[in-house]
Order: C-alpha cells, then structure tokens, then sequence
C-alpha cells in the first residue's frame, strides 16, 4: 500500500506539475498579447490625438498665414508661449487668454515652425531640450533628446491664404505618460503571473487528485480482485492437494480411493467453473462477446430454469416455485443464451442464501414499455450498507455460508453485465431477516430487427 501511494502521489505531482507547466505557458502568452495590445491601442490612440490637435493648429495656422516664412503676431493666439529662433517670446500679451487649443497650453505639446529651407523659425508650447533642431519632413517621428526623453511627433507642409508654400509645422508630445502607463501594466502582468501560477499550482494539484481518484479507485479493485481470484483459486487447489498428498501415505481401498476421486472431481469443477466465470466477466469487459439478438418467449425461460433447478432447492430443502402473471407469450428482443444465465444466477444465488424449509419464487410479469422477472426469497435478507456491493465480483454478505455451498462470488456480477450490454436494469429490495427481491426490467420487444 505504501508503494502505491508513493506511485499515485508521484504521478500526482507529475500531473500537477505538467498542467501548471502548460498553464504558466499559456498566461505567459496570453500576458504578452495583451500588454502589446494595450500598447497597440493606446498607440493608435496617441496617434490619433496628436493628429487631432496638429490638425487643428495647422487649418487655423493657414488661414491667418500670409507671406511665406514670415510669423504673423495674430498666430500667438493660436500658439501659446510662441518664441521666435534668436529673438524674444511675442505671446506674453496672449497669456491671459484662452489659446484655440488648450491642450498645448497643459504641458504635453510642443510646436515648431520650420521656413521652406528647413531653417526653425519659432517654437511653442512645452519645447524640451535637447530636441533635434533638423527638419525631418517624415509625417510620424519619434524622437529621443539627450536625456533618453521619448518624444513623439507629426509634421505638416505650411501655405500661406494664397496657396504659396510657407515650410513646415511641427506638433509633438511627450511618451512619458505613456510610458508610464504601459511601466504600470508591465508591472501588474508580471507580479501577476507568478501569483496566478501559485493559484494555479493549487488548483492543479486539487484538479490531478480528483483525475486520479477513478483511477486509483480502479487500481484498487484490481488489486482486489487479483487477491481474490488468486484466493478463490487455490482453495479447491489446496483441497486437491491435500486429498492427494493424504491418499498417498496410506493404502486405500476402492471405496475410499472412489471417495477421493469424487472430492478431486468436485474441486476440479469448481474451479473449472470459476475460471470459466472469470474469463466470462474478462471478455464481457472487453465487448468481446457478441449479442446475439433474438426473440426471446420469457415465459419458456423461465419455465425451464424452475424445472431445471427443482433438484438443486429439493437438495437444500427449499421450495422452488413461479408465477406468471400474464397469459399469453411475453417476448423480449436479446440473447437468449446471457438472458437464461442471468435468471439462472439470481434463482441459485436465492436459493444458496435461502434457510431449510424457506421458499424462492420466480414471478413474471410485464407493464406497459417492460418485462418484469422477480426473484423472491425469503432468506437472511441484505442489510442496506451490503447492498451497493453484492454487484461488485467477489463480493459475499456471508463468505463462509457461500463458500459451503459453492458460491464463488461471481454470480451476481455476471447478472449485473449481462443487465447492462441489454441496456436493462437490475436492482435489489432487501431487508434483514425478510428476504430479498431481486427485480429484472427489460424492455419489452415491439418487432425483431
């Protein structure tokens, strides 16, 4: 048991550790994408404001420009602090009023005018230092200053109101906000990975436990029922061991060497049924075993079986009876072989767990969509916490009472598959010391296909 464990916890681990593995690569990735999609957005967005109010300042700019090359005084009132190149700043009179375009005014922007030859002529607005002072008639820049400051900025031709060509304009802005904002989201992405990844480690661990549940569940039937297989066949071994082994040390007459002979015979048999049985459940779990469909008269089936099994509840003093409820041929499509074998398991395991002198009885009848078989004793009875497992394959209520009486503990498991490949129930109703019921529905045969 404990190398099992040390088995079931490693390949936990394992799981865990693949899944949150696979995880941490997937919100790495997802990370990834939506920080460049954040970034991607608020780029676009960035490039759309600055064209916005560039736009805006180059339709007013135009429309009060006359001479080319030369600064008209009513332009400080489109461009707040507006410098001309080697003289003083002409706006000062402006600044008490509300320039065209605020946001120039808030920090953020810049302006520059550059001549026809590329010369600057003023500037405007925030203007940082260390700004390159060559004209770049690129439409989009960004640009660094000496100060690793990221600047980024839209360029425009200039004509005068006559169409003549005037230079260039300029209206840039600093990334800094910007920076700082995707810096935020850089941030929160990677602490939040790591966090999201204890989380998920967790969750993993939780999650490979509950996968590996059925299968540990499985392991361990199998491993019960290799132990009880392996228990079930070497009792009639040992038996047969032990009856030679002691009719060797003596001299035996015919009878008694007939008497051993016998005992051989009924251990053989017993434990040529229970390998039959076995292998029987083996290829059911397999769906090796082909469904013979047929029309099958239950009411022939279960006529046979009582007449067949009269010995068996005459030899254990018990009464053997049946009862049809209806009267004429009740049919069912399935094969009629399995179909005969489970009735015949349930009325031999009724009649082993049944006392002398107790009573089985075989009762079939139908409703409206199913046939009905019950197989009605009035044995020990089951107590409630058994009866979930009396299915299960070498699952006894009373292993020694069975065992006397030749019950390899297969019986009803092989019942439950043969229920199960005719999609058919079978269920058990069961109380201590009142009996049991044991109820076959199947559905009723309309035409055979």
């Amino acid at each position: 048991m404990m190398r099992q464990n040390k088995l079931f916890n490693k390949t936990r681990i394992s799981l865990a550790l693949w899944y949150a593995g696979v995880m941490g690569l997937i919100l790495s990735l997802l990370g990834s994408g939506v920080y460049k999609a954040i970034s991607h957005a608020h780029w676009i967005s960035l490039d759309n404001e600055l064209e916005s109010v560039a736009g805006t300042l180059h339709d007013g700019l135009e429309l009060k420009l006359r001479q080319p090359g030369k600064i008209e005084p009513i332009i400080g009132e489109l461009l707040p602090n507006l410098c001309l190149i080697g003289t003083s700043c002409i706006s000062d009179r402006f600044n008490s009023q509300r320039h065209i375009l605020s946001a120039v005014d808030q920090g953020n922007y810049y302006a520059r005018l550059y001549d026809t030859s590329g010369r600057l002529i003023a500037i405007a607005g925030d203007y940082p230092e260390g700004l390159p002072q060559s004209l770049n008639t690129e439409p989009w820049q960004t640009l660094n200053t000496s100060s690793n400051n990221i600047y980024h900025q839209i360029s425009f031709s200039l004509h005068t109101q006559t169409r003549e060509d005037w230079g260039y304009f300029q209206v840039g802005r600093s990334l800094q906000d910007f920076e700082d904002y995707l810096g935020r989201v850089k941030l929160i992405l990677l602490l939040g990975l790591p966090t999201s990844l204890i989380f998920v480690a967790i969750a993993s661990w939780w999650l490979a436990g509950l996968a590996m549940q059925p299968i540990y569940r499985s392991y361990q039937q199998i491993e019960q029922f290799t132990a009880d297989a392996a228990h079930e066949l070497r009792t009639p071994l040992a038996a047969m061991q032990a009856t030679v082994e002691s009719s060797l040390l003596v001299d035996l007459k015919q009878q008694e060497a007939k008497n051993i002979l016998t005992t051989i015979e009924r251990e053989n048999k017993r434990l040529i049924q229970l390998v039959g049985d076995l292998l029987w459940l083996a290829r059911m779990d397999r769906k090796t075993i082909p469904l013979r469909r047929q029309l099958c008269c239950l009411n022939d089936l279960v006529d046979d079986l009582v007449e067949e099994l009269e010995s068996l509840a005459i030899a254990n003093q018990i009464t053997l009876t049946s009862q049809i409820k209806i009267n004429k041929p009740l049919n069912v499509s399935g094969d009629c072989d399995q179909l005969y074998r489970l009735v015949y398991n349930l009325i031999v395991n009724a009649i082993q767990y049944t006392p002398s002198t107790g009573q089985v009885m075989v009762i079939l009848e139908r409703d409206d969509r199913y046939a009905l078989i019950k197989v009605q004793d009035t044995g020990i009875g089951i107590a409630p916490e058994h009866q979930k497992k009396i299915f299960d394959r070498f699952y006894r209520v009373h292993s020694d009472r069975s065992r006397s009486t030749g019950g390899s503990g297969l019986g009803l498991a092989i019942a439950k598959s043969i229920a199960g490949s005719h999609s058919s129930q079978l269920s058990v109703r069961s109380e201590l010391g009142q009996g049991s019921t044991f109820i076959f529905q199947l559905p009723l045969a309309i035409a055979l296909k």
